[in-house]
């Protein structure tokens, strides 16, 4: 299994902040992902930054039970003056 982590406003899409899925490569987590979360979660990962245990990673990379997968939507801050 690999635990896939969820951040920020694609956190609150989901409902939860991991689950654990089965899968060999970055691509098929966020395939069971999105299948499990629906259009909205699909319609921001376009945005997102995916790692795997702390590094960027693309949907080809290959992950193995333990693996960490993050996916990290951007994040807006205030003004400082």
């Amino acid at each position: 299994m690999v635990t896939l982590r969820l951040f920020a406003s694609i956190r609150e899409i989901a409902g939860l902040n991991h689950i654990d899925i089965e899968a060999q490569t970055v691509g098929e987590v966020i395939e069971l992902a999105v299948e499990k979360f629906g259009p909205d979660f699909a319609q921001v990962l376009p945005a997102c930054r995916i790692w795997v245990n702390g590094e960027p990673a693309d949907e080809t990379d290959k992950v193995v039970t333990g693996d960490e997968v993050a996916i990290l939507p951007p994040v807006s801050g205030g003004a400082y003056e």
